[in-house]
């Protein structure tokens, strides 16, 4: 059973606590000092300031990046990807690879030994049950699953016994590994009664096995974890996380300048208090790159965008060089795919975008698109014109969004900013494709793997009853195709071909508009040490069970 706020808190006022900001590190009832376990002393908190809210704590329904950074914490994969991309071990005793007989040669039988000694928070043993059921589930094609990309090759789950599981897939999938290290594992025990996975109170009391313990959630305000103390792996080393939430991103970098937040996350700093911030007092800054990459996103769905002259034309009016040089201070790298950089399959041939207002307006010339008595461009009764939303309050992006807005309006096409609080934005909003475009980042890979097929396959389409993020609602054969060749093979260079491949038929179709890679700015308090970035997962907070005061 989850101790009750007084028994957490003591007789001490919790919104008191969160104001009290940097002076609260100490602990401030001997009562939770007298629970550390001998072996792994914690003390302090951490304060993580987010731009964003993390609504959705049930790890398998759709979400978003901010999400996950509170995922992390309460749940444990199988194993996890490092900052070095490599796998490491986590629910499982041992990463199953061919040369230690977790795989079959052929990749179609996985065996897997779990740690032994594993508790959930309530107490509850961890066994195999709990991940046979976490597989199935994202199987069930009554649950709204985030992805069902891999798991839905999974045939004949066995029980070894309650530390050993093996299943076989129903052909090779080489993105599974890294699929699997972003499979959070939940409890059979707590939501296998469930008569409609999708309505559960698990959203609202989530169970883990992470580092933190779910204490409460405030909604628009914070949420807050206490320490696990059974905790099988590293730490955790604070006795509590509370992540805030602080929409407006002045006041979130204010926030970080005066100490009220120990960590300044998702969205970060802004590229203009960069060099502010580099000169603050006991304060690191951290300048990681991110395989997040910025785009205007098109729904498919509307008639504005399904002519592909449409989007090759927004595409020739887009500005890049201008918006990372004077708007985003020349941090970011330009981009014109969405896989990052520093990936082994990142396609370097792909045409470099130009900015050409008098070629974009030719194009929509030539493709029948004429102004109008307004001189907004038509075609066939549909009016060239579209809202695009983004996270209000980020005055970044909306800058770049007014700066857009101007050139578009050069050739003919209206763009109206219609930006919305996060939880609406990222919620339905964008996962059921209610948008007209959107500015938006996005992690399109899964750890190191290049796969995308839970973005970029037309199975994908939560919209039209599939399970994934394709938002754009965009179906390519040949795509689909590619997709499941790549998945099938293992051998690198093989597998780059087809990559290039769909990053050139992506880069023609055009479905989002590709502006840049992140490279994010983050920062905490000089003292904490663990903070560790790293471009194979969507968010910093990762690992907060290995950060720790110094």
């Amino acid at each position: 059973m989850n101790p009750t706020k007084s028994e957490r808190m003591g007789d001490f006022d919790r919104r008191k606590f969160l104001k009290t900001g940097a002076a609260g590190l100490t602990l401030l009832m001997s009562g939770l000092a007298s629970k550390r376990l001998a072996a792994q002393e914690t003390s302090g908190q951490v304060i993580i300031g987010f731009s964003q809210e993390p609504t959705v704590l049930h790890p398998h329904m759709p979400h978003i990046e901010v999400d996950e950074g509170v995922h992390f914490n309460l749940f444990d994969p199988l194993f996890i990807v490092d900052s070095e991309g490599n796998f490491q071990p986590a629910l499982a005793r041992e990463v199953p690879t061919v040369e230690n007989g977790g795989i079959s040669e052929d990749g179609l039988k996985w065996r897997v030994k779990l740690r032994e000694g594993v508790k959930w928070h309530d107490g509850t043993p961890f066994t195999s049950k709990d991940v046979k059921f976490t597989i199935e589930l994202q199987k069930d094609p009554m649950f709204s699953a985030m992805r069902r990309t891999g798991h839905e090759l999974v045939r004949n789950i066995r029980i070894v016994n309650d530390h050993e599981i093996t299943w076989e897939m129903a052909s090779p999938f080489a993105p599974y590994a890294s699929i699997l290290s972003w499979t959070f594992i939940v409890p059979e025990h707590v939501l296998g009664g469930a008569d409609d996975p999708n309505k559960t109170d698990f959203g609202n009391n989530p169970v883990g096995t992470g580092a933190f313990k779910f204490g409460e959630r405030v909604a628009g305000n914070y949420i807050l974890l206490d320490a696990n103390h059974d905790y099988f792996g590293d730490g955790p080393h604070v006795e509590r996380v509370i992540f805030r939430y602080i929409p407006d991103m002045t006041v979130l970098y204010t926030q970080f300048r005066t100490g009220d937040i120990d960590v300044i996350g998702l969205q970060g700093i802004q590229p203009d208090r960069y060099e502010q911030a580099s000169q603050l007092p006991e304060r690191e800054i951290v300048v990681t790159p991110a395989a997040t990459i910025e785009s205007i996103s098109f729904n498919l769905g509307k008639p504005q965008f399904q002519d592909p002259a449409v989007r090759e034309a927004l595409y020739y009016a887009l500005d890049k060089a201008t918006i990372i040089d004077a708007i985003y201070y020349g941090i970011p790298e330009p981009t014109e795919s969405f896989l990052p950089h520093e990936s082994p399959y990142h396609n370097d041939d792909l045409p470099a975008a130009e900015y050409n207002l008098e070629k974009a307006r030719q194009i929509l010339d030539e493709a029948g698109w004429k102004p109008g008595p307004d001189g907004i461009r038509e075609k066939d009764g549909v009016r060239l014109s579209f809202k695009n939303s983004t996270t209000a309050g980020n005055s970044v992006r909306e800058q770049t969004q007014q700066f857009i807005q101007q050139s578009y309006a050069d050739i003919g096409v209206e763009m109206e900013i219609s930006n919305l609080p996060p939880a609406v934005m990222w919620g339905e909003y964008w996962q059921m494709s209610e948008f007209d475009s959107a500015m938006v980042g996005i992690v399109y890979t899964t750890g190191p793997d290049p796969d995308v097929s839970n973005y970029l396959d037309s199975s994908a389409i939560s919209a039209k009853g599939g399970a994934g993020q394709n938002t754009w609602q965009y179906e390519n054969e040949t795509i689909d195709e590619l997709l499941a060749r790549g998945g099938s093979l293992f051998e690198p260079v093989k597998r780059k071909e087809v990559y290039n491949e769909i990053q050139e038929i992506v880069r023609k179709d055009l479905p989002f508009l590709p502006i840049f890679q992140y490279a994010n700015l983050r920062g905490h308090k000089t003292g904490l040490e663990g903070f560790d970035p790293n471009v194979n997962v969507r968010i910093e907070t990762w690992n907060v069970n290995e950060w720790r005061w110094t």
